[in-house]
């Protein structure tokens, strides 16, 4: 039988991304926390992890436990929280820090309605190219991508792909790549967020056997970078190169026909949208009031899916 503390740590799995993290998450050794994975994946008759020197990724089996992980623990654990705060008045200041392009499509409307439902709390939505590193005296931080260290608690809010895109001009005069090593003799753009190496493009191929999912990099040479995605996006919309950019951000284009998603049996390191709070207990109502509500818009569907 699954346990709490098996929901736990798969919860932990997904945030942290290694077993060393998880178990100082847990605080136990890594060896243990070896044996519970292997135990689950013997219960459960599937391969959870796929795991090499460098690097552990979920399978597909896995992935659909790390959703209902995510699901049933937050539910748990918010329900004394649930309890006393159902119906009561939520007041006071909320801070938010989230990435600019995506802050300004997403962050910023939701942060507006909750306001309206809730006129006695006061939102500050703040806007920083790197998020994390503004998170001064924040009630809730939106990220996207991969956090290195953080001691915050992770909430999932939607799972991102990332596209490599290009516009029809661009690729009716330079041809278009079949391999993304194809991408070294092609002109590139890059957003320069969260202090990530973003020359460096991890790939791996599709494929319906997940071992032979062999992750590799390209190391690409920009042309153009800047810190503003939007900026970025519309030099690849103006035929300047191709670009690495999140599915939020490509996906309506791409339905517009302004970009073309290329290197289609390709997967390129997602970046998921988490929100980080400073702890799992005892954080305000207002802070619990709000998370449940941004959750809410993004399922069961995030809007650019």
């Amino acid at each position: 039988m699954i346990t709490l503390d098996d929901l736990r740590f798969v919860d932990a799995l997904s945030r942290t991304g290694s077993l060393s993290a998880a178990a100082r998450a847990l605080n136990v050794t890594p060896p243990a926390l070896s044996m519970r994975l292997k135990r689950l994946e013997k219960l459960l008759g599937v391969n959870l992890v796929v795991r090499n020197s460098r690097s552990m990724r979920f399978t597909s089996e896995g992935e659909n436990l790390v959703a209902e992980a995510h699901a049933l623990v937050e539910r748990i654990e918010a329900l004394p929280r649930a309890m006393n705060i159902e119906g009561g008045d939520l007041t006071g200041p909320l801070k938010i820090v989230a990435p600019f392009g995506f802050g300004r499509a997403y962050v910023a409307p939701i942060v507006a309605q909750f306001s309206q439902l809730h006129p006695s709390v006061l939102p500050e939505l703040r806007l920083s190219d790197n998020p994390w590193k503004a998170n001064d005296g924040a009630d809730v931080v939106i990220h996207i991508g991969e956090l290195h260290d953080s001691s915050w608690v992770a909430h999932l809010i939607a799972r991102n792909e990332r596209f490599v895109c290009a516009s029809p001009d661009y690729l009716r005069s330079r041809g278009t790549p079949a391999h993304p090593r194809e991408l070294l003799a092609h002109s590139c753009l890059t957003v320069q967020e969260n202090e990530e190496d973003v020359t460096l493009w991890h790939f791996r191929k599709k494929s319906r056997a997940p071992a032979r999912k062999r992750s590799e990099s390209v190391r690409i040479s920009p042309i153009l970078k800047s810190n503003d995605g939007e900026v970025v996006r519309n030099w690849a919309v103006a035929g300047l190169g191709c670009v690495l950019r999140s599915e939020w951000d490509a996906a309506p284009l791409i339905k517009r026909g302004e970009l073309r998603r290329i290197l289609q049996g390709f997967e390129f390191q997602p970046a998921n949208v988490v929100a980080l709070v400073p702890e799992r207990r005892g954080i305000s109502a207002r802070v619990d009031r709000f998370m449940q509500f941004l959750k809410r818009q993004f399922t069961p569907r995030a809007p650019w899916k």
